[in-house]
């Protein structure tokens, strides 16, 4: 019987890769991990972390401005300090990839720094050196994509958002997708003057129509110049900045351009081919329900394969693999009502199926919405509203779809989401008793649905 170095070798040290091979560690398996950057991927670097952080820093200043309705006299100006800000964030995510490495070594993973390519099913090579494993696991995430045009050398990714330099008084963000509106908004609130570009009618491809054309109208009621149905062509750099090139001839100045175009699976430079593991018409690996791709002794979670782009479903998957392999084989994910949030300002926080999807999988829905301003902004001087809305499938009476833009919409719609996946009922929110005074009780004091 063959003999090798890990019983499970992991390619990634970000969210998923560190979960599973901290797990796998601690259930006794020999595991070794291969990241050639940071510890805790892009969600820890440049994702999820850092934009949240950035965000908290933008509502700052949305909170300055509304404290005068509330008796609050500033004696000058606020000021804002970007390069505090980097610094102190730069100061967290240090703390936290520190925080990952203790974790693995803590668990008994031998880490490898290093760009790891795979050599056949079981072999991996790191720096010159090969190691064997009974298992691999690619978990190497995502990366931006770019698309091919000229000037594109002068255009940023999310990936260097954080440590521009110098703050870009102005900014154009293209793309329609949670990233680039997250951006958009992110700036806009330090202080950027933020135009966006989505060559689509609506922005957040995929999210309830509702909410869609809601967040666009808070983002430009915040100062977010959102333009739709058009298309940059190319950038430039001019005297007084980039000169991006639309398609229709226009032109428009900005210090920094964001293409927030979508990402792309990371398996570029992996030998995946080699080792002869399939990619699918996106680039992503392959997998089936047990996250085995066309080699059996390989297996891929998160971004880098074909399932739900999210942190939190890179860990749930990462958690099915090593149950798989190294426990009693009972784990298993269900991907319907997955919770997300988007951390625009205003934020959203969504569950289950859009008003369109649901009709399209449950037939007859009612739909319940309500739009308000929240009591914050009675006195605030600012004109933000809150949106909410319900799908019930009219047959169980099941709601199937929860949608809210709002302040902590993220916050809320968690715990709305328990009660989904345990199926709850229009009949249920309606009999349960709210918090007043707050927004979340919007969502079990709608009572007649609307209209058709």
């Amino acid at each position: 019987m063959r003999t090798f170095d890990f019983d499970l070798f992991v390619i990634g040290g970000g969210s998923g890769g560190v979960r599973a091979a901290r797990m796998a560690a601690q259930q006794g398996a020999r595991v070794g991990l291969a990241e050639a950057a940071e510890l805790g991927g892009t969600c820890v670097n440049v994702g999820c972390i850092p934009k949240k952080l950035y965000s908290y820093a933008a509502g700052y200043a949305e909170s300055f401005e509304e404290a005068a309705g509330y008796g609050w006299k500033l004696p000058e100006a606020p000021q804002f300090d970007w390069a505090y800000l980097k610094t102190q964030r730069a100061k967290e995510i240090a703390r936290l990839n520190g925080v990952y490495a203790s974790l693995l070594k803590n668990s008994g993973v031998q880490l490898i720094a290093g760009w790891a390519q795979l050599v056949d099913a079981h072999t991996v090579e790191v720096d010159g050196k090969r190691h064997t494993a009974r298992h691999l696991l690619v978990a190497t995430g995502g990366t931006p994509f770019v698309p091919e045009i000229p000037g594109r050398e002068h255009i940023a990714t999310s990936d260097a958002m954080f440590d521009l330099e110098p703050f870009p008084k102005r900014l154009l963000v293209v793309g329609g997708g949670y990233i680039a509106c997250e951006f958009a908004s992110i700036f806009n609130g330090l202080g950027s003057k933020v135009t966006q570009l989505h060559r689509r009618a609506h922005l957040l491809t995929g999210f309830d129509d509702d909410v869609r054309q809601f967040v666009a109208n808070e983002m430009g009621k915040a100062g977010v110049e959102v333009r739709l149905n058009i298309e940059a062509t190319s950038v430039a750099r001019g005297p007084h900045g980039l000169v991006v090139t639309l398609a229709r001839g226009q032109q428009i100045e900005a210090d920094t351009v964001l293409f927030a175009t979508g990402r792309v699976p990371n398996t570029q430079g992996l030998g995946l081919e080699a080792a002869g593991v399939a990619l699918d018409e996106r680039g992503a690996i392959a997998v089936d329900a047990n996250y085995r791709s066309s080699v059996p002794s390989i297996y891929a979670v998160g971004d880098v394969s074909t399932r739900v782009q999210l942190t939190p479903v890179a860990l749930a998957e990462a958690m099915v693999v090593v149950d798989a392999l190294f426990g009693k084989g009972q784990r298993s994910l269900d991907y319907e009502y997955i919770p997300t949030a988007v951390f625009t300002h205003p934020n959203i926080g969504t569950c289950g199926y859009t008003e369109i999807d649901a009709r399209a999988r449950f037939g007859e829905v009612a739909v319940f919405s309500s739009e308000f301003k929240s009591l914050r902004h009675t006195l605030s001087g600012r004109t933000e509203r809150t949106f909410m809305k319900l799908v019930v499938q009219k047959a169980t009476d099941r709601v199937v779809g929860l949608h809210m833009v709002g302040a902590d919409a993220g916050e809320i719609v968690q715990g709305f989401a328990v009660a989904m996946r345990a199926g709850a009922t229009k009949a249920l929110f309606d009999s349960t008793v709210g918090i007043h005074p707050t927004a979340a009780e919007e969502f079990v004091t709608m009572r007649e649905p609307m209209p058709g």
